[in-house]
């Protein structure tokens, strides 16, 4: 039992690993079809774009406290056990941003609704899970009793509407220009597909 315990356990890794590497490039089967089979509306462009905006909201709200690390596509983990901020509601933000934006181009594009749409979103869940797998278990061995506290009291993935504990939460600044200059890569991927929304969008209604 525990040898097959070991090697699901290698298995986790092993993906979690994989897809961190990766994961800039992973959205791409996803984008592609939803280009090519793109048939926006104005509800549409409107409705998803407002879950793009959410998405990277989050997403620049938790790199303004987690800073240049977010970038890293070395080893999972970080120097510091972020509890603030996003972090505070929900363990995994920039994760949650990231499927909130892909849920939300589907929606702006209307490509091939309802499936490309719900395969999209379980595809990037499963990647994320096994990225945050990794990565909790890497926290666990640094942060220990700290981080088990923090495991037990905020979300994977389903924020809560109640904060983690104020007194237990890191002492991070805020620090908007770290934030800009971490996600400036992301922040200009958003908008090009974005701009292929739109183009799209006047493409089929001129």
């Amino acid at each position: 039992m525990l040898l097959f315990a070991d090697k699901l356990q290698f298995k986790f890794m092993t993906a979690g690993h994989f897809f961190f590497r990766y994961r800039s490039y992973t959205p791409i089967p996803f984008i592609i079809p939803l280009l090519l089979y793109a048939r926006p509306t104005e509800m549409t462009m409107l409705v998803g774009f407002i879950f793009v905006v959410l998405g990277e909201t989050l997403r620049f709200w938790g790199v303004c406290y987690a800073g240049s690390e977010t970038r890293t596509t070395g080893k999972t983990g970080g120097t510091n056990l972020v509890t603030q901020g996003p972090f505070s509601y929900v363990r995994n933000p920039l994760y949650l941003g990231n499927m909130i934006i892909y849920f939300g181009y589907g929606i702006m594009a209307y490509s091939l609704f309802p499936v490309l749409q719900i395969l999209g979103l379980l595809f990037f869940a499963v990647q994320y899970y096994f990225i945050v797998k990794e990565e909790e278990e890497t926290l666990r061995n640094k942060f220990k009793e700290k981080y088990d506290d923090y495991f037990k009291s905020v979300g994977r993935f389903i924020p809560s509407l109640k904060t983690y504990t104020t007194e237990k939460q890191s002492k991070l600044k805020f620090n908007f220009k770290d934030g800009y200059k971490s996600e400036k890569r992301t922040l200009q991927g958003v908008l090009t597909v974005l701009i292929f929304i739109i183009v799209l969008y006047f493409l089929t209604h001129g």
